[in-house]
């Protein structure tokens, strides 16, 4: 059921170091692919890192007071999430309505992604703390992209709990 499968998604930043299979990063892809973006421009890119590049990536685009997320480097794969944004869609549309459809398009992606990894087994944690600069030049990343978020991900070394859930008064409003 997927209530289940949402009540599973936990921030995990305790990583088992075996290596996840590339067949199962593929699946978390294709789930995101399927996230559905404004006029369908199909925005959003993962750059799967490992290896050196993350480890380089964790040294030099996080750390940064006051939230250092050095135990990012336990993750065995950091996705980072970048979205093109198109001229009219994203561009125009933003300043005419005030709104960035390009985040909201890459974060409906994103939990896409992070749903499926949990549905194998996964672990994940959103990043949004981090040296946008120095992570596009590092990955290469072209001009006019934007980059809302990076994504650890890796087996958990312990099993998630609910104790960290709050329930939040007032979250739900029925109005006619």
């Amino acid at each position: 059921m997927f209530v289940e499968l949402v009540r599973k998604r936990r921030s995990v930043r305790e990583y088992k170091s075996d290596p996840v299979p590339r067949e199962m990063l593929e699946s978390c892809v294709e789930a995101a692919r399927y996230a559905p973006t404004a006029c369908n421009t199909q925005c959003c890119r993962f750059f799967i890192v490992e290896g050196d590049l993350k480890n380089r990536i964790v040294q030099e685009c996080l750390g940064e007071p006051p939230v250092p997320n050095r135990w990012a480097l336990q993750a065995p794969v950091i996705v980072v999430l970048a979205t093109a944004r198109n001229l009219v869609t994203h561009r125009l549309a933003a300043g005419l309505k005030g709104i960035r459809y390009d985040l909201v398009d890459s974060g409906i992606a994103g939990e896409h992604f992070v749903l499926q990894a949990v549905e194998l087994g996964l672990g994940t944690c959103w990043l949004g703390w981090f040296k946008k600069k120095r992570l596009k030049k590092l990955l290469d990343i072209p001009a006019g992209w934007d980059v809302p978020a990076m994504i650890t991900v890796g087996f958990p070394l312990n099993e998630p709990g609910d104790k960290d859930i709050k329930p939040v008064d007032g979250a739900v409003e029925y109005r006619r």
